[in-house]
């Protein structure tokens, strides 16, 4: 309506809120305090699922990059022959410890 000034939709969503936490303690129920570790919830280090995926990938390339490693060839070699970028060999080799000879 013209002229009317709108109610502030912060104060009705506190209002609500408020109004929900007297009906549920005024019920007799409790809060609960939920134990660390219980909730299920993932630690940000670990990674998404997306990432996770794209770590299995890699570890797939793993063993052939093993190989060539050990048969003597730099890490430049290696990703040349296995057609991959050396940035890429050299993350496969840090998750997967290879150790390649030469400059890294």
């Amino acid at each position: 309506m013209i002229g009317v000034p709108m109610p502030n939709p912060r104060d009705s969503l506190i209002a609500n809120l408020n109004q929900q936490l007297d009906q549920f303690f005024g019920a007799g129920r409790t809060a609960q305090e939920i134990a660390a570790g219980v909730t299920g919830e993932k630690e940000a280090m670990f990674g998404t699922s997306h990432s996770n995926k794209l770590r299995i990938e890699r570890n797939k390339q793993a063993p052939r990059l093993k190989v060539l490693a050990d048969a003597g060839y730099t890490v430049i070699e290696a990703a040349k022959t296995m057609g991959m970028e050396t940035k890429r060999a050299r993350l496969i080799s840090r998750e997967n410890n290879i150790k390649f000879p030469g400059p890294p």
